[in-house]
Formats: C-alpha cells, structure tokens, sequence
C-alpha cells in the first residue's frame, strides 16, 4: 500500500532527529548537516537503519535545509544535495525487510515572506520547487514540510510541492507555548487554510516536549479532517558540558506519545534530542493501540494570516465598500493608483466590527487583475480580517487567490457551465469558500424554487471537482422591490430553504433591495433583520451605517448571540463617542499600520510641535501599545512590524526635518545584535533591529554567522556596553556561548541578552547570558531598563 493509502487508517512510526545525532559524532556549529550527505554518507545511512530497527515505518531525507539559500557559497548544488540525501535514504529504507516510506523533507527558508521579511512569495516558491524538482524522482514517498512557521511560507511551498509532483504533502509546523506559529496563527486558523490548499495531512513538531504539545494535539483533532502527524521534541533544551541537550528519557517520552496516539495521532515520531532509542520505545508502547478514525469535520471557515471567521452560527458582517459601483472617491482611487485611500477604507470597515472586506476593484479603464492583488496585499499588510476576493474576471481572481495569504471567500460562481468550470478549479486549488449565485444561461429565477434548483445543480458541479458544501455559501439574490413586490420573499424563501434544508451557509448583498426608492436605510435595515431571522449566515452591508449595524447588533442581542447584550452597549457607547471624535492622529495611524499617512502626520505635526514631543507622546506610545498587545497575543507579528514601519516612516520625517535644522537626533543607547557564528537564521535579530531602532536606539547590526572575535572588536571599537545575540540552531547555541565567555573574559564589564528558538530561561542561564528574552518586545523592555538604569 502506498503512504497515502496508510496515513490515518493505521499507526505510523516517524524517525527522530538526524542533527541529534550528527552533533554526536562531530558535526560543529554552523556547519550544514545537509553537506554530511556527502562527507560522512554511511553515518548517514546507518542512522536511517537504526531508526528502522528501532520500528520506523518513516524515515527522513537529511535535506532539511537543502534550498539554495542556505547552501550558496558551500559548492554544493541543491540538485546535487538533495539527489544524493535521497538515495541514501531510499537504500536504507529498500534493505529493510518491512515497508519503509521516505519523506522528502524540507524545512523553512529561514527568511521572513515580503511585506513583512525581504524574500518575495514568488522567490520563496522557486526555492521549494528546486528541491522538489531534484527529489520527486528519486524514490521518495511524500513531501513533509517540517518546522513552518510561516503560513505564507508553507502556501508557496505547497504550490511548489502541487504544481511540480504528484506527491502527497505533509505540513508540520511549530507553534509557540501560547499556540500560535511565528506570523500570528492559531491552531484552527492553520488548519482551516491548510486544508484549504489541499495537503494530505497536518503535523506539529519541535519547539516543545511531548506533555507541552497534548493541548495542540487535541485542538488540531478538534478541527481537522486530515490525518494528524506528531514529532515532538525530547523535552526542552538545556546546555551540559557546552552540549545541547534535551532531558526527557525514551520511556517517559514513549508514555507520552502513547497517550498522543490514544488521543487521535494517525502518526508519530520525534525531532530534536530524540534517537533510536526514543523510536524504540515509542514503536513498543503504540503499535498495538488501535487508531482513532479520521473523522470528517464540517467548517465553513475563511481566515487571514491570523484570523478565522466560521459561518454558520453567529451571523457574520462582510463590510461592502471597497467596490467602485456607485462610488466617486475609489474609483478615482483607482485610476490613480492610491492604495492608500482602499488601504483607509479597510480600517474604517475594521474599526466598524467588520468580520469579512469585499475587495472589488472592477473598473474597465484599469488592469484589474495587477490592481486587485496589489491591493489584497495592501490590505493584508494593514487589517487582519480575511477577505473576499470579489471579481468576475478569472485572471484576476487567480493571481489574487494565488498571493492571498490565509482561505479567503471567492466572490463568486454562478450556475453556468462556463463560470462553474472556471472557478471551481481555481476554488479547489488554491482554497476558499466559494459564493454561489443562483442564476444561470436562463438568467435569474422569478421563483425561489427555481433558485433553489440552480443551487442544487451547483453542489452538485462542485463535489464532481471534490469541493464539498461546506465550503460554498448560497447568494439568493437581492432584486428591488420596487420593480416586484413579491421579491424579498422570494428570495428569502429561497434563502430559508438552503440554509435550512440543504444544509448550506448563505450570503446576500443587503442593500439592493431599496434601489429607486426614498429612504433607502428604512427598507435595508428591516429586510436585513428578515433576512437574519430566516437563516442569513452572512450580510454584504455598510458598516459604516449605524442604521444597519444597530439593526444587527439587535438582531444578534435577540437572538441569543450576544451574552449580556455586551456587544450592542459596546456598539451604542462607541457610535457616540464617534460623533466626538476627531480626525485620526499620529499615534493611531502608526497603531493601524497605516504607513503613509504617518508619515504625513508627522510632516504636518513638525509645523507646531517639537520633535521630542512630537517622538514621546505619539510614536513611543504608539509602539508601546502595539507591544503590549504583542505580549498578551492580542497583536501579531505581522501588525507588530507593519506599525514599526510606520514608525519608520515617521521618525524618518523627523529625521529629515533635524537634519535640515542643523540639529541630531538624540539615541537612548548602543546596542550591538548579531546572529551567532554557524547560524545563517536573522528572522529574528532583524524583528529586533527593527524594533529597537523604532524606539529610539542605536544598533550596530554585524548580521548573521558572526564570529566571537568579531563581536568583541565591534564592542570595542564602539564603546557598547550592551550585546544581542540570536541563535534558531541548536547546533549554533555552542557558538552564543563561546561569544559571552570571549566577552566576559576580555572586557568583564559587558551585558549580553539572547534570544532564539532553542532557546529558555534555563539554557540563557546556563550559557552565561545575563538576559533572555522569548520574544522581541522583551528585548526591547530590557533594553529600555539598562539604559536608564546604567
């Protein structure tokens, strides 16, 4: 049977970490494992059968970071890495005298995505599809992504992995104690997107121990239709001797993965600090408890990055004004090529409550399909919320679906053979939830019963492309009641009996209902709350509207959605707090990410402020809060560097403004931060950079893979008496360490803070630091403190 007829009907038995045991036998800091394939090839190969006599039924091919990036300058190709790793795997696993499957494995790029990191969606696709081109013919099983972090990251990896093999595709990703992954990414927002794009199975591995990764296991199990995979750890890291090591002992982690089994894991294994010996005891302790079906799970669910909506319980707001029809501002907007002004929209509708943003960017004058994705990753880079991709043209809506980050809502398919046969391909491609309109080549139905009869041969059309009705949501269409009295109960009629009967979500753009007559708000707001009470999943409405939005926060009140009526007192306190407010200041441009309007807010300011004043009681408090949420998981990543940019953009009028002055900035301290000898990974020193820069600090950057003696000369030459140091390897914490003994040693009186993956509490203390920190505000806090403490 093949390892895709296997996976979730039968327990499957990974290996363990291949680095663990390459440290043991001599492997140093920052020299890439990958490159043992062809130093060291029979250690390699015996590590595969030893993990196969310890009862592996799946072993890894040591090509964990064998992309392009990592691998420049080495004078090895990636053809050549991958190709050779390959086959010492598939000779081990062909030796065996029992099935043993070989996962091509491939791990993150160690770059942050554009528009958050420098690395382009397009330029990271091209790194995984090298590595898929060079091993998808050399006897490999599947391909499991391991480690990801990122969900942008891992879509253009898994477009790489679908659109250049045949292969199966496992995803395993590392979430942080809080459950969350490095961009802001919830279990289920995970999961949701990933299921989406069509992968074979879900995993979680590294970064924590067995016992620390139960909640996730069944927090993925309660969402997830696919086979779970799960790879923990050893435990947590900790240094003995200058060695990395990891504490949890073979029978203990077995107990542990017993119960992970018992629980719903379809597979299991290890990572880092796990051995044969760990496999070994894990195969014995579950080989003989029977595996939890893989059960379907019904979801309609869009997310973000960071942020799930799940249609069909409380009814869910698509805020409707970014679309030309009927609107001057944008559509000059969008001739001009002003992603600010659609970019100001998006925040107004967030700020309204919105669950979902229409983007529509429609206008026959411009090119839509480069005008819509620039403006989905405008929008993305400043709001949260998922989207609904709204266009008629198929063009379009692919390079948008392509660049989306997250399972967006697809506006939309109707019920002729032509549109159904190009989106649904597209639908089940790229992931999303599909509004169906019920028309077809004979227009729109005059009954409901002729709607609902379109809507069935649309379910149908969409399991023959394996898309399921979950993932579709029904628009019964709003036709005026001007031109037909009997329209709003068609239609809702209509409604009733899809959601109701077929069992099915659905969707309606509210406000059509009132065109040609007078006191349009009156009409729209009463069929709004009909429409809620006969099953309106969700409503393509104004947010802005207080009309309508009070006609939902009612509806939702009375209908048991709103415990305590908390949200409608907060909608009524709010709407009048707006009729006071002013016009958006520095400080909340910089909290909403907007970019360029900080730094036309600044420019304005500096005419009657000082810019001390201008830095303390706008941009530091901006930051500040942005990083307050940070810390409590209210604020994610992404939003975290999108409001240091704007920072940026506003210091750097400042700047600008001093320098014309004759006058200088004044810095809060010198800090040097670099990433260890041997470690090539900078997500994180840079997250930091750019977060200290923004707050006010001076930072000597020496980069990634510095040498000990480099960071001592930097400390000297510049009078620091404060050092950053990251490491994401756990074969690189061995150089963090000799880099704090050499300064220590040398200068005596010097401060260094650390930070990194691999890192904890207990590690940092034992290495010598004299802070650690497990996130970027963290280091931005202590460094705050020692300056004005020293």
């Amino acid at each position: 049977m093949s390892f895709k007829e296997r996976l979730g009907k039968e327990l499957l038995i990974f290996d363990g970490a291949m680095g663990t045991i390459l440290q043991k036998n001599g492997l140093v800091a920052g020299e890439l494992p990958e490159l043992w394939n062809f130093k060291n090839g029979e250690l390699i190969s015996e590590i595969h059968k030893q993990y196969i006599e310890a009862g592996a039924d799946i072993i890894t091919t040591n090509t964990f970071g064998a992309n392009s990036l990592k691998l420049d300058g080495s004078g090895y190709s990636v053809d050549g890495v991958v190709k050779k790793a390959c086959s010492l795997a598939r000779k081990a696993a062909d030796e065996a005298d029992k099935k043993v499957y070989v996962a091509l494995d491939m791990g993150p790029t160690g770059k942050l995505l554009e528009p958050y990191g420098d690395l382009p969606f397009e330029k990271a696709y091209e790194l995984y599809k090298e590595q898929i081109l060079a091993g998808k013919d050399c006897g490999v099983d599947f391909v499991l992504l391991e480690t990801m972090g990122d969900l942008y990251e891992i879509k253009a990896a898994v477009l790489a992995a679908k659109e250049n093999c045949e292969l199966p595709i496992v995803v395993s990703m590392i979430f942080n104690e809080k459950g969350q992954l490095l961009t802001g990414a919830d279990i289920k927002t995970a999961v949701f997107t990933l299921e989406g794009l069509g992968v074979d199975g879900i995993g979680l591995n590294c970064g924590l121990g067995p016992k620390q990764m139960k909640d996730f296991v069944g927090e993925v199990l309660k969402y997830t239709s696919l086979p779970l995979t799960v790879n923990p750890n050893a435990g947590l890291p900790e240094c003995v001797n200058g060695v990395t090591s990891y504490n949890v002992l073979p029978e203990e982690f077995s107990d542990d993965m017993a119960q992970i089994v018992r629980m719903g894991a379809s597979a299991v294994g290890g990572c880092c600090g796990t051995t044969p010996e760990h496999i070994k005891a894990t195969a014995k302790k579950c080989r003989n408890i029977a595996v939890c079906p893989v059960n379907k799970k019904h979801f309609t669910a869009v997310t973000s990055y960071s942020k799930t909506v799940i249609m069909g319980g409380k009814p869910i707001i698509i805020g409707e004004r970014i679309n030309p029809t009927g609107k001057k501002k944008l559509k000059e907007a969008l001739r001009n090529n002003d992603l600010d002004y659609i970019v100001s929209e998006a925040v107004a509708q967030a700020d309204k409550n919105s669950d979902v943003l229409d983007v529509n960017v429609g206008l026959p004058e411009i090119d839509e399909a480069e005008m819509l994705s620039k403006a989905v990753r405008r929008v993305q880079s400043v709001v949260n919320l998922p989207l609904q991709i709204d266009t008629a043209n198929a063009s379009a809506l692919e390079k948008a679906l392509r660049i989306y980050n997250g399972k967006p809502l697809i506006n939309s398919v109707n019920g002729k053979e032509e549109s159904m046969n190009a989106v649904f391909p597209l639908a089940k491609k790229y992931g999303g939830v599909t509004v169906c309109l019920t028309l077809d080549e004979n227009g729109i139905p005059e009954t409901a019963e002729g709607r609902i009869e379109i809507a069935e041969k649309i379910i149908a059309k969409a399991e023959s492309y394996g898309i399921s009705k979950d993932n579709l949501i029904f628009d019964t269409l709003t036709l005026t009641v001007s031109t037909g009295s009997d329209n709003a109960k068609i239609t809702l009629d209509a409604l009733d009996y899809i959601r109701h009967t077929l069992g099915v979500n659905t969707v309606l753009g509210v406000s059509n209902i009132s065109f040609g007559l007078p006191s349009r708000e009156s009409i729209n707001t009463a069929f709004f709350t009909m429409a809620l009470q006969r099953g309106l999943s969700a409503g393509i409405v104004n947010p802005l509207s207080e009309d309508m939005m009070n006609a939902y926060y009612s509806y939702c009140a009375l209908a048991g959605f709103d415990d305590n009526c908390e949200n409608y007192i907060r909608s009524i306190v709010k709407t009048q707090a707006a009729e006071t407010a002013e016009s958006i200041s520095l400080k909340q441009a910089i909290i909403k990410g907007m970019n360029t309007q900080s730094a036309t807010l600044a420019k304005e300011l500096l005419k009657s402020a000082d810019a001390l004043e201008i830095i303390n009681s706008e941009i530091i408090p901006a930051l500040d809060e942005v990083g307050q949420g940070f810390e409590n998981g209210t604020v994610f990543l992404p939003q975290l560097l999108q409001s240091a940019d704007c920072a940026k953009a506003a210091f750097d009028e400042i700047k600008f403004s001093l320098s014309s002055s004759g006058k200088k900035q004044e810095t809060k301290g010198r800090i040097v931060l670099c990433t260890v000898k041997g470690d090539i990974h900078d997500i994180g020193k840079n997250i930091v950079k750019v977060l200290l820069e923004n707050y006010g600090f001076d930072v000597i950057d020496l980069g990634k893979d510095v040498a000990p003696e480099t960071v001592l000369k930097a400390v000297i030459d510049n009078g620091v008496r404060l050092v950053g140091l990251s490491a994401l390897m756990t074969t690189t914490v061995v150089s963090m360490q000799e880099t704090i003994d050499l300064l220590k040693r040398e200068l005596g009186d010097i401060t260094v803070c650390v930070g990194g993956a691999v890192l904890n509490q207990e590690y940092a203390d034992s290495i010598g630091a004299d802070f650690y920190s497990k996130d970027a505000m963290g280091t931005v806090r202590f460094c705050e403190k020692f300056f004005t403490e020293n």
